[in-house]
């Protein structure tokens, strides 16, 4: 299948996308209770119709050019809590009970080892 292919999105939604020029949407990956922001992935219409249909993740590759359920292979499993668009419905913000790492490289988070700047207190 792959970016603009056929899909089961809701029509009403996918009318309202704003995707980029390959078809897709960034997805915003948010640990619901904490509010931890976990990673960044993209959704074509038929990865964000599996992922509001199945309680999984679901994302497009661009690299593999191929879809992947966050945690098929690691087990470090994405479990859907709510999907929402923001306000100019060119980005989706997930909310999900991430079990262990969200990251590739093992972290919890895609955005814990490369702090750029910091005004913590």
């Amino acid at each position: 299948m792959g970016p603009m292919s056929t899909s089961s999105l809701d029509p009403a939604v996918a009318a309202r996308l704003k995707r980029s020029p390959d078809g897709l949407v960034p997805a915003i990956a948010q640990q619901y209770d904490t509010g931890e922001v976990l990673m960044l992935g993209w959704m074509d219409d038929e990865a964000l119709h599996r992922t509001l249909t199945t309680g999984r993740c679901t994302y497009w590759s661009r690299s593999r050019q191929e879809y992947w359920v966050k945690g098929d292979t690691s087990g470090h499993f994405q479990y859907v809590k709510s999907v929402a668009l923001d306000c100019d419905a060119d980005t989706v913000l997930v909310k999900v009970d991430q079990v262990g790492a969200a990251c590739h490289t093992g972290a919890r988070t895609c955005f814990d080892d490369d702090v750029l700047f910091s005004d913590a207190r």
